[in-house]
């Protein structure tokens, strides 16, 4: 469905380039969920954003190829990006709120979906109020768990084949969070759907991730499964990263 080998990212300085991240290869899995499980501040929004094109050409580098479907998204005219990211390949970023346009009420981003039913039937199944009472509302009257679900919610509604999640846990609360893995898993059932979600939650990692690698110090680990990733696998930096999320909770 969509594989990556990415050479290297760079930030650009002038004529000065940094390479922040390099040798990033992989392939998503079908029917799964696969997780980038890394610190905070390692580069793994930086990694997602380059896969469709999304980090700033004034000031980032993409070396390499990313297929998706036999095109390579690298390459593509920002139209057909755009095509795909409407329909194809779904993002849900971390700042929900700032995601969302504080002078148009939530009524504007559903306009769009005729499909009322389905929409209806994803904001009951995401506990969220019904469109009378959430419609009127603007951005800045959600909390941070609404607007999550809602940004999730409108991604649904396009049928992405594949939906790239930043920090879905990121600000909300242990029964949203577990309500979003649950909606998550619902998601993959698909036999053609697929997620990529980055995140430095261990727990959520260990819940929700089919296949799971470890972003550190600009390397990305192989995926293995989650029951490899956690018992056997002999991952630079990993057990260190364990050991002080045990500590923390």
């Amino acid at each position: 469905m969509l594989s990556a080998d990415i050479k290297d990212i760079s930030i650009l300085h002038g004529k000065d380039e940094k390479v922040l991240l390099s040798g990033m290869s992989f392939v998503l899995a079908d029917s799964s969920i696969n997780i980038i499980l890394g610190k905070n501040g390692t580069g793994k929004s930086t990694l997602i954003r380059a896969l469709t094109g999304l980090l700033n050409k004034n000031f980032y580098k993409v070396s390499g190829k990313v297929e998706y479907n036999g095109s390579d998204l690298l390459t593509l005219p920002e139209s057909e990006l755009l095509k795909i990211r409407r329909s194809k390949i779904g993002y849900v970023f971390q700042d929900a709120i700032n995601s969302l346009d504080p002078l148009k009420n939530i009524n504007f981003y559903f306009k769009r979906f005729k499909n009322e039913p389905e929409a209806d039937a994803l904001l009951n199944g995401f506990l969220l109020p019904g469109r009378a009472d959430l419609f009127r509302l603007y951005p800045y009257e959600l909390s941070g768990g609404m607007a999550q679900r809602l940004l999730l919610i409108l991604t649904l509604l396009r049928h992405p084949q594949i939906l790239i999640l930043d920090e879905p846990t990121s600000g909300i609360d242990t029964p949203i969070s577990n309500l979003i893995l649950l909606k998550l898993k619902e998601f993959v059932k698909d036999n053609d759907k697929s997620i990529l979600l980055v995140t430095q939650d261990l727990q959520f990692a260990a819940n929700a991730g089919d296949r799971i690698a470890y972003l550190a110090d600009g390397k990305l680990s192989d995926f293995y499964s989650n029951e490899m990733f956690f018992n056997d696998i002999p991952i630079p930096g990993l057990k260190n990263f364990l050991l002080a999320y045990n500590q923390l909770i």
